[in-house]
């Protein structure tokens, strides 16, 4: 098995939030991978970047595709955190990611198609992404792909947020010779201090050597 990392274009007018980003182009848009790709819950979580979050609120209130919305963190540097109830005509692709066991890296909006970043465990799984765009009409390509062997090994016993670290590291030069990322632009990709980053790293990375290098009969820790 083999991870995968895709960089998928979409296009339709009712895939959520297309609305309001158009309404405010100084927005930008990452879903919060440990909350915002949970298809059972009610909400979705967004990072949302703005130099002027009353006009993205206004395209809120204006977008068919959200219900309530609510800014849940403001951060410094015009970024800060809302969750979003979704209507029913909103076309929602995070739910079937998440439940092909994909996270969303990134996402983007060039004022009428997203691009989305996407890590999933293997090739295949990319195809109820497919799926759900042929049911729905939504426009759908396959910008870029990368496969990384052996990441999607259950073995290496890698969390999630270990395997995302060490995909966005990977994918920015982080591990080049020299190096082509430093570790606060991967903390800044992860959303996470420089601390968090490197502890993931670090562990990731450890964990991978164990799994493939220590003998079974050994324990790693």
């Amino acid at each position: 098995m083999t991870d995968i990392k895709a960089v998928v274009r979409v296009e339709h007018p009712d895939i959520v939030l297309t609305e309001t980003v158009t309404h405010d182009p100084s927005s930008k848009v990452k879903s919060v991978s440990e909350a915002g790709t949970d298809p059972t819950s009610g909400k979705f979580f967004y990072h949302i970047e703005s130099s002027d979050f009353p006009r993205f609120e206004d395209g809120l209130r204006k977008d068919r595709t959200v219900g309530e919305f609510e800014r849940v963190i403001e951060t410094r540097d015009e970024k800060a955190i809302y969750s979003f109830e979704y209507t029913d005509e909103a076309k929602i692709l995070s739910p079937v990611i998440s439940a092909a066991n994909g996270v969303i890296l990134d996402m983007e909006n060039d004022g009428s198609a997203w691009t989305l970043t996407v890590w999933m465990p293997d090739r295949t799984d990319l195809v109820h992404l497919w799926d759900y765009a042929r049911r729905n009409d939504v426009d759908i390509d396959l910008l870029r792909l990368n496969e990384y062997a052996g990441l999607g090994n259950a073995d290496a016993g890698l969390t999630d947020s270990q395997r995302e670290a060490l995909l966005v590291a990977f994918e920015s030069g982080y591990f080049e010779e020299p190096r082509d990322a430093s570790l606060s632009e991967v903390a800044g990709d992860l959303d996470i201090s420089q601390p968090a980053a490197s502890g993931l790293l670090r562990r990731g990375i450890r964990r991978l050597i164990a799994s493939s290098m220590i003998d079974d009969s050994e324990n790693p820790d």
